[in-house]
């Protein structure tokens, strides 16, 4: 016979436990869209202790929705090997040209990303960085509701070596902390420049090209990374974004090896 206070126990005390063992974090992730994930995935795997914080209730950003509302994305030869090597299959197209359900491959982003080791809050909205010496060092949490509400509720936070902002055309974390801090970031205006308009071919080299470290312990990837830059967007062609998370991913595990070797 079912117990409604052990139902309640376990979701509580499993939910604490969890939060409470990643306070503390070798790489915070923001945005839960596919660069995010794909970056998760390769962090995870590489045993880099991570989480994402995602501030709605699904996850995986801009995916679900296709293309207007048609479930279906497109990756091109170059963009899909994230996929092959996470294992997630696509249907050729024409050549250079594969498609994907977007049900699917969010989906198994997300699966696959958690099995590589990656934690994920959903309904965490992250309003706020941490400083130390000039360095990006957490993140300032709050519930996601109550940032939607603007309710005075105040914030905990957690700790990381880095942080990813995978947070899509807004750049979210790297806009608050260039209008509060007033830094210098590594972009061609010392600014968040600004995301350009659609043109897919350049849009997708460049956000590879701009996945970086714009601040010390503050990287961006995805479509953030054009934002932040200046570059175009990309419309619903993903190859870009699962690679600039493979990248960003691929950097962070360079810099950590490098402070612990």
């Amino acid at each position: 016979m079912l117990n409604e206070v052990t139902i309640t126990k376990a979701i509580v005390e499993r939910f604490f436990q969890k939060l409470s063992d990643h306070l503390e974090l070798d790489v915070a992730i923001v945005g839960g869209g596919p660069s995010g994930l794909v970056a998760g995935y390769y962090l995870g795997k590489a045993g880099v202790k991570v989480a994402l914080f995602e501030k709605n209730l699904s996850i995986g950003g801009g995916v679900w929705g296709g293309g207007m509302m048609f479930n279906e994305v497109v990756v091109q030869d170059a963009g899909k090997l994230p996929l092959d090597e996470m294992g997630i299959s696509v249907e050729p197209y024409s050549p250079g040209y594969h498609t994907v359900d977007s049900v699917k491959l969010a989906s198994a982003l997300t699966y696959k990303a958690m099995e590589a080791g990656l934690k994920i809050f959903n309904l965490v909205a992250v309003e706020d960085v941490v400083m130390t010496s000039e360095r990006v060092a957490g993140l300032v949490l709050n519930w996601g509701a109550v940032r939607k509400l603007e309710w005075p509720i105040d914030p905990l936070t957690v700790s990381a070596t880095h942080v990813v902002d995978a947070t899509g055309h807004h750049s979210s974390v790297v806009a608050v902390m260039a209008r509060k801090m007033g830094v210098e970031l590594d972009t061609p205006n010392r600014g968040v420049v600004g995301e350009k308009s659609l043109l897919a071919d350049l849009a997708e080299l460049q956000t590879l090209e701009n996945t970086r470290e714009v601040y010390p312990g503050l990287h961006v990837c995805g479509m953030a990374a054009n934002a932040v830059h200046g570059g175009y967007r990309m419309g619903p062609v993903f190859g870009g974004m699962l690679l600039s998370g493979k990248k960003v991913a691929e950097n962070i595990i360079a810099q950590l090896r490098g402070r612990v070797g």
